[in-house]
């Protein structure tokens, strides 16, 4: 069994684009790169959970979030970052959905396919239905960072977020996370 960070896509490991369709509109956040290439290298495996509503929205199709996704993949790599798999839920928020966060469904399809220890796991975003997920999860611990629509969850909701770390960015988080004792059996 081993740990895992679950981070969010959208306003956590890349700027915030309302609906971004488009790969070459993604920009890494500064310093993302190296911070989840440290995390790998302390044996954490990484993966991406996202919403992508646009997709029920009609905004735009699945296949363009794909190519937005292989973008984002490309650019962690030149970091020497892998994720192990990108999970994403294309339902508007009005249907029904298995995986849409703050359902933790993802995070458990993650364990029972990669033997990961979700309690020795963490959750990365900018969102209180990130936390939640987390939560849901059984994760360690759910850490909100103030990028994309972190600032304003902060804001909005200061005692639900009282359980979580709050951090400025997924660098941050990092150091965070890397400072925290492991659990006797974690890599």
């Amino acid at each position: 069994m081993t740990p895992a960070v679950f981070l969010d896509r959208d306003g956590t490991l890349i700027e915030e684009r309302d609906f971004l369709r488009r790969p070459e509109d993604v920009v890494l956040h500064v310093g993302a790169g190296p911070a989840l290439h440290r995390l790998q290298s302390n044996g954490f495996r990484l993966f991406i959970v996202s919403n992508q509503s646009g997709v029920g929205r009609g905004y735009f199709t699945l296949a363009e979030v794909e190519r937005v996704n292989s973008r984002v993949q490309e650019e962690f790599m030149r970091f020497g970052v892998r994720f192990e798999k990108i999970y994403i839920a294309p339902e508007a928020p009005s249907e029904p959905s298995r995986g849409r966060k703050p359902s933790p469904q993802f995070l458990f399809d993650a364990r029972d396919e990669f033997a990961l220890d979700l309690t020795a796991s963490y959750r990365i975003g900018d969102k209180w239905s990130d936390l939640e997920c987390g939560w849901n999860g059984g994760v360690k611990k759910c850490l909100l960072v103030r990028t994309g629509y972190g600032r304003q969850t902060e804001r909005e909701s200061p005692s639900r977020i009282a359980q979580a770390m709050v951090v400025d960015d997924v660098a941050a988080g990092v150091e965070w996370i890397l400072k925290q004792p492991r659990i006797y059996g974690e890599s």
